[in-house]
């Protein structure tokens, strides 16, 4: 069965895709196609989602659903008359918050994605610009760096770095184990100084191979023979050293996030 699900709300929609993706990941027999529509602010542009939400139901012979986070309750009541099943995840859990904490709510957009606190803002700024002058080994002063990731090339340590850069603030360093580095007996000094902030990323052979495959087609670098060796050697290197592992190989950069800030006892808010 092919469904199309619709994000809507008057800001970015982030809020909506998340709650809502989160929730149909559930549900493995469907089809989703999924479309965002961010800064529904007024009815005229209620108006034209509710036409398009129509216009999906009819298309897919079933009613579309609609993840809705608007604020305004008279633009939101609109999505009501379209043909879509409609979740209104503010109008479902901001009434009993509201009597539960004795106040009434702000109607305020975009509060949950927008800048409230201008040096939390420039803090996650530092810390991803901090995460691309230090990615690769380009740098190896790590004295600021809340973590280190340590792992072969390709094994996914720029994009964990970023990750936890942009939605927690962590200033992440990463370093790729080369030859050299894994024909010795243990790290370099410069990671060594930091150890207590080192984690290593790992990931099968097989894996790794198809990556370095698309980045260098039949080149040695890609073959599995030299993954193998490379994965295996720098798992012995790191277990030697006492340095936590996570795998790469089906792990997604928010579960590798989420679980190397649980192991490391860091704990930041989420942007």
């Amino acid at each position: 069965m092919r469904r199309t699900v619709l994000f809507i709300s008057d800001g970015t929609a982030i809020t909506a895709e998340t709650f809502g993706h989160s929730l149909l990941t559930q549900f493995k027999g469907t089809e989703f196609r999924q479309v965002r529509l961010p800064f529904v602010d007024t009815r005229e542009k209620a108006e034209d989602a509710v036409q398009l939400i129509n216009r999906a139901s009819e298309v897919d012979g079933v009613r579309a659903l609609v993840f809705n986070t608007i604020v305004d309750s008279d633009v939101s009541a609109v999505l009501g008359e379209s043909d879509g099943h409609v979740f209104d995840l503010f109008g479902t859990f901001l009434p009993p918050l509201e009597e539960i904490l004795g106040q009434s709510r702000s109607d305020s957009v975009g509060q949950a994605h927008g800048i409230r606190d201008s040096h939390r803002y420039e803090d996650r700024m530092e810390a991803t610009n901090y995460a691309l002058t230090h990615d690769d080994g380009i740098s190896k002063r790590l004295d600021e760096a809340d973590v280190v990731l340590v792992g072969v090339s390709r094994s996914g340590k720029t994009p964990t770095c970023l990750y936890m850069a942009l939605h927690f603030g962590i200033k992440a360093a990463n370093y790729p184990l080369t030859e050299e580095d894994l024909e010795k007996p243990r790290l370099p000094d410069f990671l060594r100084t930091h150890k207590r902030k080192l984690f290593g990323l790992t990931i099968d052979a097989e894996r790794l191979a198809e990556i370095r495959q698309v980045r260098r087609p039949d080149s040695r670098y890609a073959s599995l023979k030299q993954c193998r060796y490379e994965v295996d050697a720098a798992e012995a290197l790191l277990r030697s050293e006492g340095v936590p592992m996570l795998s790469s190989t089906s792990a997604s950069v928010e579960e590798l996030g989420s679980r190397i800030l649980l192991e490391l006892g860091l704990q930041r808010d989420l942007f």
